[in-house]
């Protein structure tokens, strides 16, 4: 990897690193587990280990996701993390969360 695109990536890891310590970020937004280290960009959510496998077995036409550290990140897809959210988008995706709860995640507790 080029020099150039080696610090475009370390500082898309800073930045995203830095939305998952916002309020609601701080844990994935499926199940709740604290330290998320995974990401759909197209639904602009955080997510943990299990849960970002869930999302990319439903298919990319659903959920994109990616390593918040290990990938290599657009400006477009850290500008939709940062105008989503785990709050946001749960509100709008699941707005109604006693219809259709969260799956809970006992092998991170």
């Amino acid at each position: 990897m080029d020099r150039a695109k080696k610090v475009v990536n370390e500082k898309h890891e800073r930045i995203l690193l830095e939305l998952t310590k916002q309020p609601g970020n701080d844990s994935c937004a499926d199940c709740g587990v604290k330290g998320p280290r995974w990401a759909s960009h197209s639904l602009g959510i955080f997510l943990c280990i299990r849960c970002g496998g869930l999302h990319r077995k439903m298919g990319t036409h659903i959920s994109k996701v990616k390593s918040i550290s290990l990938d290599s990140w657009t400006p477009e897809q850290i500008e939709n993390m940062r105008q989503w959210g785990n709050l946001k988008a749960n509100a709008k995706w699941n707005p109604r969360p006693e219809l259709h709860p969260m799956p809970f995640n006992t092998s991170d507790r």
